[in-house]
């Protein structure tokens, strides 16, 4: 009997370190995947500037030359034509640009906050998609911290992009509320919806969720707030709800960070 119980305190012991090391891990996993996902946003943000401030300028000054070329080509209607085609591509170059620093990192975030920039890209992507997205947003005006509005903008960008690659949809809509203690955003679309054993799947966090989805889970898991689908034959819901106490308190605890107050915003140009 001694050795059973000697064996059985030793079990126990060993069970509570093993159950120790995986608080460990998860809480390592936890800060890595936050990290990637701050080093991910610098990394979009660094892009876009760049591109913006040197390749969009280098194409700007190549549109320059070329028109100064077509303007020549008065007597060489063969010239004249070369040199239309390269000043139509030019112009499709700085659009694609353009839209493609945009996308990385709206210059409306950091500038006049979510609501504006949200407005800004719906508009945009019901042009490029051809899905009609209506956009109901809070009348509120005031700031959130920087990193709440950024993590909304990449569930609206990923909510959006997935109703134009999945969903069949040919409507949209998407709702952001600024209550006391919460703010909710919500993309909804009226397509085809997801299967409910797959929906079961995507609810569970699997492997199967994929990295966008992942990422979203993150950001939220981050802000102390939820990600929730809902779906069925008349289409899919993500609803992103996030606390305003809690990020508050985050940010105390943690030291405002450099440019991450909750500064009152501008209205939107």
């Amino acid at each position: 009997m001694w050795i059973l119980s000697k064996q059985a305190k030793q079990i126990a012991l060993a069970h509570s370190e093993l159950e120790l090391l995986m608080v460990e891990r998860a809480s390592e996993l936890q800060a890595l995947s936050k990290r990637l996902l701050q080093v991910q946003d610098e990394e979009r943000r660094k892009l876009s500037r760049d591109l913006h401030d040197t390749t969009g300028q280098t194409l700007a000054a190549l549109k320059m030359s070329v028109s100064f070329l077509h303007e020549t080509c008065q007597r060489d209607p063969a010239s004249r034509a070369i040199a239309s085609d390269v000043l139509a591509l030019a112009d499709q170059a700085i659009r694609e640009i353009r839209t493609m620093s945009y996308l990385l990192h709206p210059p409306l975030l950091d500038e006049v906050g979510f609501t504006c920039a949200a407005e800004w890209y719906v508009e945009g992507f019901a042009k490029r998609s051809g899905i009609d997205v209506s956009a109901h947003m809070s009348d509120s005006r005031e700031r959130l911290p920087k990193r709440m509005e950024l993590a909304l903008f990449r569930v609206l960008q990923e909510s959006l992009t997935n109703v134009h690659r999945h969903s069949g949809a040919s409507t949209a809509k998407v709702c952001f509320q600024k209550q006391p203690e919460v703010v909710i955003l919500e993309i909804r679309d009226f397509g085809r919806g997801i299967p409910a054993d797959r929906l079961v799947r995507l609810r569970q966090s699997s492997a199967e969720t994929g990295v966008g989805l992942a990422g979203m889970r993150e950001r939220m898991h981050e802000l102390t707030g939820k990600l929730e689908i809902d779906s069925d034959g008349r289409g899919t819901m993500v609803r992103a709800t996030v606390p305003l106490y809690a990020v508050t308190q985050s940010i105390q605890m943690a030291g405002l960070e450099r440019g991450e107050s909750m500064g009152s915003g501008q209205d939107c140009q």
